[in-house]
């Protein structure tokens, strides 16, 4: 679709910011796309991003359709711990990403719980029907999943007010003194690195992380984490600012695993209750731990 703008009087602006604030509906990355592809012209020419417009140019602006791609359900074997005519809670494998996104078309829970239900809520589009809160992919345990938006604005509700019980376990480099501990720090993208998250106090959001040390190796420590909020890799983040990364994520710990044959971080959400959004009754489920994670405990640390 074809936007043609004729420039005001904002002189000097560059193009990339100058549209952005006309079509607030746009992001600012995605305009910078739009030109790098040669999608916006200037008086008949492309343009780059740093282009600063003068007054009376002529902006024609094409802005591809928008297509959404096909999500197809997938035959596989789901480990579902509850399910009703409003929910269903998964213990999620190693490995499996949540939802389709770009790289992750198929082999989803997504493509799944398509196959298993039919019905998942639609808030969340397309690419993530039914899926109120995700975990990494190589996170292993519960999560919910919404088979309508009643459930799902109910879910949603809860997970706002934090008054949903989440309790995780994880092994952590290093031996950790004392039995309990919290650690009350923001958590929000990182300044540099766009693709992780950090402690970050001028932008991030409130997070808080109450650990409880289970087991202590020579080398590592087993512990249960419970949530009071739940921002993207908030135990991973956490712990790492606490001089305990996980065992296993060379994103916010050592590049290099100390085990080997370990992929990813070593992360179990074990515990999940919420208040059911029918019957308003507290319903909680547990997800044991998976094999490898036992068979590090046992022998291997």
């Amino acid at each position: 679709m074809n936007r043609e703008i004729i420039v005001g009087e904002e002189d000097g602006i560059r193009i990339d910011r100058y549209l952005s604030a006309l079509y607030t509906e746009l992001s600012r990355s995605y305009l910078q796309k739009l030109l790098k592809e040669e999608c916006v012209a200037v008086d008949g020419k492309t343009v780059k991003s740093n282009y600063k417009v003068s007054e009376g140019e002529r902006i024609l602006l094409n802005v591809p359709e928008a297509t959404e791609p096909e999500i197809l359900p997938e035959e596989m074997e789901l480990d579902i711990l509850y399910e009703d005519a409003d929910l269903i809670m998964v213990n999620k494998p190693k490995g499996m990403v949540v939802h389709p996104a770009a790289g992750h078309m198929s082999g989803t829970l997504v493509n799944g719980l398509l196959a298993h239900c039919k019905d998942l809520s639609g808030i969340n589009g397309i690419l993530r029907p039914g899926i109120v809160h995700r975990i990494d992919m190589d996170t292993t345990g519960v999560l919910v999943v919404c088979k309508n938006d009643f459930s799902h604005n109910h879910i949603a509700r809860q997970l706002k007010e934090h008054s949903i019980t989440r309790i995780y376990y994880a092994v952590v480099h290093g031996r950790i003194p004392q039995d309990d501990g919290t650690v009350d720090a923001p958590v929000g993208r990182h300044p540099v690195d766009r693709k992780k998250m950090s402690i970050n106090e001028k932008n991030g959001k409130p997070a808080v992380t109450h650990y409880h040390v289970l087991r202590r190796f020579e080398r590592f420590t087993f512990l249960e984490c419970r949530l009071e909020t739940g921002r993207t890799h908030q135990i991973r983040v956490h712990m790492a600012s606490a001089g305990h990364p996980l065992l296993g994520d060379t994103v916010y710990g050592p590049a290099k695993c100390p085990l080997p044959n370990l992929q990813g971080q070593t992360l179990h959400a074990g515990v999940l209750g919420i208040r059911h959004p029918r019957s308003g009754e507290y319903l909680e489920v547990k997800a044991p731990l998976p094999d490898y994670f036992v068979d590090l405990l046992e022998h291997r640390l």
